[in-house]
């Protein structure tokens, strides 16, 4: 499969209950590369609140989607992803608990981040040869969000605003929904997903995804974090 951009991401096994579920919720498998039925809840529209996120899967991000650069490969970026992972270590984390990013639905690490934010910089930083600079309609369409002075300097040097220090790790499972709707959606979270979170979480890999023409995002390899 031809990809149009590829990103690193913290994908969930595919064999947890979290994880199938998270799938099912968003409604697309990124691990098979298959569309999936939505859950059937009471009362709630789930295609619609999950279709900005769809395509991403049920990941958090830990280096942006990026086109290549001139003269990089995918067989080059394979080999580094896979020279990154084997120096970093497994990273544990307390556990995950739901939460409202604005107006968006997310899961959010509890405890330390120190490590997690860690891997993620090492991510951005020692993968960025790979990453085409970003054209000034592109650069311009992230300002519109109002971006800080750290968020911009970011933006310019990585092609990202919310990495580094601006980075909050997040699991994505809605779009931006209107404030009268996001308890019953937390409410269906809290009963179908939440009890099935794991504690602790522990992350042992960096999964490299590649975005197909339609936009879905792919799962093309995974390595282990065996620092």
């Amino acid at each position: 499969m031809t990809f149009t951009r590829y990103a690193i991401y913290y994908a969930p096994p595919a064999d947890e209950a979290w994880s199938c579920f998270g799938a099912s919720w968003l409604g697309w498998d990124l691990e098979t590369g298959r569309s999936l039925p939505h859950p059937d809840i009471a009362e709630l529209d789930v295609a619609a609140i999950t279709a900005v996120p769809r395509k991403y899967g049920l990941h958090a991000t830990l280096k942006p989607p990026m086109r290549l650069a001139e003269g990089q490969t995918q067989a080059a970026l394979e080999a580094a992803c896979a020279e990154l992972a084997a120096a970093q270590k497994p990273v544990v984390l307390e556990g995950l608990h739901l939460a409202r990013l604005g107006r968006f639905l997310a899961l959010r690490p509890t405890g330390d981040e120190t490590a997690l934010n860690a891997l993620a910089a090492a991510c951005v930083t020692e993968l960025d040869r790979f990453r085409a600079p970003a054209s000034e309609a592109e650069l311009d369409r992230r300002r519109t969000a109002g971006l800080t002075p750290p968020q911009d300097h970011n933006l310019s040097r990585w092609g990202y605003p919310y990495v580094l220090e601006q980075f909050r790790f997040h699991i994505t499972l809605s779009g931006k929904l209107p404030k009268p709707e996001l308890p019953a959606v937390e409410d269906a979270l809290s009963t179908h997903l939440m009890p099935l979170l794991p504690a602790p979480l522990v992350i042992r890999d960096l999964a490299l995804m590649g975005e197909a023409p339609d936009g879905n995002f792919h799962l093309i390899h995974r390595y282990a974090l065996s620092g």
